[in-house]
């Protein structure tokens, strides 16, 4: 059994693809956590703000079927192949986390360099599993948060129930 920690954002008819996220995760584990969903501006373009929240989920999947079905979801619902990082987006759906597993895996880098970078995907990630260590850092993530908050764009949060 797995642990694995997702990020989700859209800034394109974004509750509704969201909810379409959380669903699609549902049917992997029914159970999962979620944290509260934050409101961010966009990075690296200019756009739309994001809507964006972190999954937490217990599943027995290997990594690259779990790539494949993320994969596949975020296609369903308008993601196009090859565009580009910085822009629009429907439904984005993003491996923070896989265990504890550090380095590269099937072509991703664990865990993604973006929870140390971005407020938009560490405060969630400290809201849901704020006791959870980085398994590079060797800090929790309530304690990454504390830290580095105040050097981080600002984010939002909001008042959306997607189950």
């Amino acid at each position: 059994m797995a642990r694995i920690l997702l990020g989700l954002g859209s800034n394109i008819g974004r509750e509704h693809h969201l909810k379409i996220g959380v669903q699609a995760l549902q049917q992997l584990d029914p159970n999962l956590l979620l944290s509260p969903v934050y409101q961010s501006e966009a990075v690296g373009f200019d756009g739309d703000d994001f809507f964006n929240l972190v999954a937490c989920l217990q599943v027995n999947i290997e990594l690259s079927a779990l790539v494949t079905y993320l994969t596949e979801v975020e296609h369903k619902y308008g993601r196009v192949k090859g565009e580009l990082r910085f822009s629009a987006k429907t439904l984005d759906i993003d491996i923070l986390t896989f265990d504890d597993r550090n380095g590269v895996f099937d072509g991703i880098t664990l865990p993604r360099e973006e929870i140390l970078q971005n407020a938009f995907v560490l405060k969630p990630l400290a809201d849901v599993c704020g006791d959870d260590i980085h398994p590079q850092q060797g800090k929790t993530y309530a304690e990454l948060w504390r830290d580095m908050a105040d050097q981080m764009q600002p984010v939002t949060q909001c008042e959306l129930q997607l189950i």
